[in-house]
């Protein structure tokens, strides 16, 4: 069978091969019934653009880097497969690394030079300070986008997370179901990045609206973010004269950690101690029981990624800009039922 050609799919959709060439190369000046044409042909036909050639015109690779502290942490995971979808339905493929929570390389792969060679942009989302963020000069490294953490500063496009309201809205669901000794699991006081401190003020102006009080003995520290630092946390907890009858875990992997402690230590969930998490990730979905989550929806975090770094690539000199992605809370049976006393 001979290979599908741009005049094929130009003729099957009534077009002329460059206007296929636009829309393959996803060019804003077409009209939307042309490019559902074009779409159709290209779907009828199984024609494969040549990225080769492309690129060879182009400059450019059709290569991303997508740059996380942990691929295995379940919520990296899932975003990796949202980002490599989105990512496929602009031409793209992405190339995934790692920083280890390690600062140092962190800015290495974020500045590295040998890495222009490879990619025509990044998405990164970093554990790095505001103030090393903002020592850098966007406009001499890749195209980049940061995901999820930071302050917005104007000179990195943004796709941001409302790390203090998801946390106020956790707590405060909490609070709603009767529950007054409320801990919260993830505070990181030797770290400077951002997200700790912004759930952590969350989740205390949500006890400061709900009339309860602070109490620095429930705000427990998290090495890291991994099931075995919530179940450490949790044990800590429940060993208090007075321990809580709710916690607020600042991830979902920290809270299906916080459960199987509060199952060893035999007390029920979420009859004597009520938990909840942020992320939404599958595996909180069919535990037992299933786990009360602050979702953040991983598909509109990469779509929307996507979409501002394709422009940032074509228009390296445009504004930074910032969106936030809303969040959702979904109520499950780690918190449903009321508290007991």
């Amino acid at each position: 069978m001979s290979q599908v050609t741009v005049k094929d799919v130009a003729r099957l959709a009534g077009v002329s091969p460059r206007t296929v060439s636009n829309v393959v190369n996803d060019y804003t000046h077409v009209s939307d019934d042309v490019r559902r044409r074009v779409l159709a042909a290209i779907d009828e036909l199984g024609y494969r653009p040549n990225l080769v050639a492309r690129n060879l015109r182009t400059g450019r690779t059709g290569l991303l880097a997508l740059i996380v502290p942990e691929i295995d942490v379940p919520y990296f995971s899932e975003l990796a497969r949202a980002v490599i979808d989105a990512a496929s339905a602009h031409g793209y493929r992405v190339m995934i690394d790692q920083t280890g929570h390690d600062h140092e390389r962190e800015r290495q792969l974020l500045t590295g030079s040998d890495r222009t060679m490879l990619f025509d942009g990044i998405l990164f989302s970093p554990l790095v300070t505001q103030d090393e963020i903002a020592d850098l000069d966007s406009s001499t490294i890749l195209p980049t986008i940061l995901l999820g953490e930071h302050t917005f500063t104007g000179r990195f496009d943004h796709i941001a997370i409302d790390n203090t309201r998801a946390a106020f809205d956790a707590t405060t669901h909490l609070a709603a179901t009767g529950r007054r000794r409320i801990a919260a699991v993830g505070t990181q006081p030797r770290e400077t990045y951002s997200t700790p401190r912004q759930r952590t003020a969350g989740y205390l102006r949500a006890l400061d609206e709900a009339g309860l009080p602070h109490d620095d003995d429930l705000v427990v520290p998290a090495a890291q973010y991994h099931r075995r630092d919530g179940y450490d946390a949790t044990r800590r907890l429940l060993a208090l004269d007075a321990p809580p009858d709710a916690i607020f875990c600042y991830s979902d992997l920290l809270a299906m950690g916080a459960m199987r402690a509060v199952q060893d230590a035999g007390r029920r969930i979420p009859e004597d101690v009520a938990i909840i998490g942020i992320d939404d990730i599958e595996e909180g979905r069919f535990a037992i029981p299933s786990l009360s989550t602050v979702a953040l929806d991983k598909d509109v975090i990469a779509t929307r990624a996507l979409e501002q770094l394709v422009r940032r690539i074509e228009e390296p000199s445009r504004p930074a800009t910032q969106i936030v992605v809303p969040h959702t809370l979904i109520e499950r049976d780690s918190t449903r039922a009321p508290a007991t006393g």
